[in-house]
């Protein structure tokens, strides 16, 4: 289906043909709630001869059921498809619509305007190229058309219209309209907003939609169908930038032929142009553009093709490839702008995954330098991003990537942060620079490595991390562990949760983002230690699955070996040898694991103990036997 066309009943193919050389515009509305969005949207669809007989009949007897128009056709109910978005009258979730004229085709994305569904609007604002900011005329700018101006702003939208809408409902007034283009002028400067287009309209009586509305004759600017099929694409802006291509998959299908296929980003490439693959920073000629449809003399950004190059050289999945006179930028540590988009909040320190194009790694956010209050710009001090927060980041890596700043390059500088144990996206963030010391900072060859030093203890380095309740008895079961292997001549450090807490973490408290941070500093410390040699052993609750994963990830593998001292609540309360239960039930002792805040019990432990059957000392032998086991205690 689509608009009237002639072509369509005269030849079919070319239409077709006709149809599939047009340019794709991506645009949002978004704006405060019932500002006439998912009516404007109906509208674009209603003109452009988007809908089926059955379609408007439908639309019609809904009208009647769910509309808010009284006895005419309300065109919202085309977009908001959700019984809860009919039954309140709002948009809750990001409705994707698809319409064309003779000159563009367009996706139209209906962001939601409650502050509470700031994430919705940020997913649909994520690819597009233009905005339509909805202003009620009645009402003027409202604390949400900030919010989602500055969030328009943040993710770098560089064509946006202010369509002042409902112009119907206030005699078509030049002075309103005046007035509110005035005052959005002034807040977007604070913002460094670029384009800023001014329509006044009606999209329930279609005034100024497609054709310019006699009912206001002293506006002579565009209608608003007129500007979508005419502002600049991305794809356009985007190939006059430095090439750039993150690969997608390394093509291999026989001996003789080694291609990599991705989509191209930005600029354009041609053979024989001398490229770098980054991070790795080799060089080399391209060969081939190839295609299903045959070898292509130049591509362009928005392209999917495959390189060959003339030379044999190492590019794995993720890497970019990039021009040789504008590469792009390697680092491990940016600063960042995060949109946090989960109930749970961020804490830093917390490992994550973070996909940027193609490539996957491990990130911690290892500061919040400020939480941004987007109703009024102002910036706070922030321990934790809570769900729908925006902050600036420093952001640390597992490993250098090659990325440029989003505001150049939305493809090689936004990035989403994945929940290591449900695979789920908790975060979107823009990168804004490389942090000086990701340049300064190298890690230094030394000769005598870590097998070397296990070697010369006779012993394979490990890290065994005992984790349980307090109470369950993992600093006793420790102590005894080490006592063994220190008696049988072993090299070991004893890592217990309360004799840390007196040094290296005496600034921390006991709220999550400091339990994190606890964890993850004793991992570190772990790490180095099992760099020289020794077989370390850790005392603490560590409550979170997230953080031991974490810990697990820093060694090599087979060297972490988790030790789940299971013991039920109820056993360690009574327990309780240092009084600290009954504190917590008396409400003296805040965020106390197990009674008000949560412990996550291992799921695959390399060695359950269950307390409740064994005393300490069988719970250590058994420890030192799945050593023993492992070959950690006797290596010649």
């Amino acid at each position: 289906m689509s608009h009237i066309s002639d072509l369509i009943s005269t030849d079919i193919e070319q239409y077709l043909k006709a149809h599939e050389r047009k340019g794709l515009l991506r645009f949002i509305t978004c704006g405060s709630v019932d500002d006439g969005k998912s009516t404007l949207i109906g509208r674009l669809l209603f003109e452009s001869k988007m809908l089926f007989e059955d379609q408007l009949a439908a639309i019609e007897a809904d009208s009647k059921k769910f509309g808010t128009q009284g006895d005419e056709i309300d065109f919202a109910l085309l977009v908001d498809g959700l019984a809860a978005e009919r039954e309140q009258g709002i948009t809750i979730d990001v409705a994707y619509r698809f319409f064309s004229t003779d000159r563009r085709k367009f996706i139209v994305a209906d962001t939601p305007g409650h502050e509470q569904y700031t994430r919705n609007m940020v997913t649909g604002a994520s690819t597009a190229d233009a905005a339509i900011l909805m202003v009620d005329a009645r009402k003027g700018i409202l604390t949400q058309t900030r919010r989602h101006s500055y969030l328009m702003s943040l993710i770098g939208i560089r064509h946006i219209v202010v369509a002042i809408n409902k112009m119907d409902l206030v005699d078509y007034s030049e002075k309103t309209y005046s007035r509110i283009v005035e005052e959005y002028r002034e807040f977007a400067r604070q913002l460094g907003l670029g384009e800023v287009t001014f329509i006044p309209m009606s999209a329930f009586k279609g005034d100024n939609i497609t054709s310019h509305s006699e009912r206001m004759p002293w506006f002579h600017g565009t209608t608003l169908m007129g500007y979508l099929e005419t502002v600049e694409l991305e794809e356009e802006r985007l190939q006059q930038g430095p090439f750039r291509m993150p690969v997608q998959w390394v093509n291999r299908p026989n001996l003789d032929f080694r291609g990599f296929a991705g989509s191209i980003a930005s600029g354009v490439v041609r053979p024989g142009d001398r490229i770098r693959v980054q991070p790795s920073g080799k060089e080399s000629t391209i060969a081939r553009i190839v295609t299903y449809d045959g070898d292509l003399e130049q591509a362009v950004a928005g392209q999917s093709i495959t390189l060959t190059l003339a030379d044999e050289i190492d590019i794995s999945r993720g890497d970019v490839i990039s021009g040789i006179s504008a590469p792009a930028e390697t680092a491990d540590q940016f600063e960042a702008t995060l949109v946090w988009m989960h109930e749970e909040p961020l804490l830093p320190g917390r490992s994550y995954l973070l996909k940027i194009g193609t490539r996957t790694v491990t990130a911690q956010v290892s500061e919040i330098k400020y939480q941004v209050n987007v109703n009024t710009l102002e910036h706070t001090a922030a321990k934790k991003l809570e769900l729908n927060a925006i902050g600036v980041c420093n952001l640390t890596l597992d490993r250098a990537i090659a990325f440029d700043p989003y505001e150049v390059n939305q493809d090689t500088g936004g990035l989403i942060l994945i929940d290591r144990m449900t695979n789920s996206t908790v975060g979107a963030g823009m990168l804004k620079f490389a942090l000086r010391r990701s340049q300064n900072i190298h890690m230094q060859h030394v000769d005598v490595d870590k097998n070397a030093r296990g070697t010369n203890k006779s012993q394979k380095p490990c890290l065994l991390w005992l984790t349980g309740l307090s109470g369950a008895g993992k600093s006793t079961i420790a102590n005894l562990v080490e006592t063994r292997l220190h008696a049988r001549g072993h090299h070991t450090y004893l890592l217990d949760g309360d004799n840390v807490r007196h040094g290296l973490n005496r600034d921390l408290g006991f709220t999550d983002a400091d339990r994190v941070e606890n964890i993850r500093r004793v991992a570190e410390v772990g790490k180095l230690m099992v760099d020289a040699g020794l077989i370390v052993l850790t005392a603490f609750i560590s409550p979170f699955r997230s953080e031991r994963e974490m810990a697990k990830d820093l060694v090599a593998e087979g060297e972490f070996i988790e030790v789940f001292i299971d013991t039920p609540l109820s056993v360690a309360e009574d327990r309780d040898p240092k009084g600290l239960y009954k504190k917590a039930r008396r409400g003296e002792l805040k965020n106390f694991t197990g009674i008000d805040s949560v412990y996550e019990a291992p799921e695959n432990p390399q060695i359950h103990i269950d307390t409740t059957q064994q005393t300490p000392e069988q719970a250590a032998d058994s420890i030192v036997a799945v050593l023993e086991e492992r070959g950690m205690l006797a290596v010649g």
